[in-house]
């Protein structure tokens, strides 16, 4: 929680799954809502994520998801317009925790989470924001 002139701000977060119905525009749109910057949808709910940039996509980013590993099989990494390669060190912390990770634009991660999620599949995804 965070507090500033008079504002609270708390943490987002949606206690459930959800297919994502819209992205672009910084954002996200699911379960009727809309929400400003990054996303990690977990099997535990969604949740804003505080990066917008590869480059802060490292360890710390990613805890929630190593603090649920038990429940994910694949994570769909959407590294925004462009597919980015996830760092060696990051890729062997998946694979230490029994978690697929798989790399592609942002939009082909929404499309495929929105599948797998509609299957029934243990998936989480990890979106960074696109205007």
């Amino acid at each position: 929680m965070t507090k500033g002139r008079g504002t609270i701000l708390r943490e987002s977060h949606y206690p459930d799954r959800a297919p994502i119905e819209a992205y672009g525009n910084g954002g996200f749109k699911f379960a009727h809502m809309a929400h400003n910057g990054s996303l990690l949808c977990l099997p535990s709910g969604i949740r804003g994520w505080p990066v917008s940039t590869l480059q802060e996509c490292d360890e710390v980013a990613f805890q929630r998801v190593f603090d649920e590993a038990g429940t994910i099989e694949i994570l769909l990494f959407g590294t925004g317009k462009d597919i980015a390669p996830i760092d060696d060190a990051l890729r062997w912390r998946f694979r230490e925790n029994a978690i697929m990770a798989d790399p592609m634009s942002t939009g082909a991660a929404v499309r495929t989470y929105n599948v797998l999620l509609a299957e029934g599949r243990a998936v989480a995804a990890a979106l960074l924001a696109v205007e």
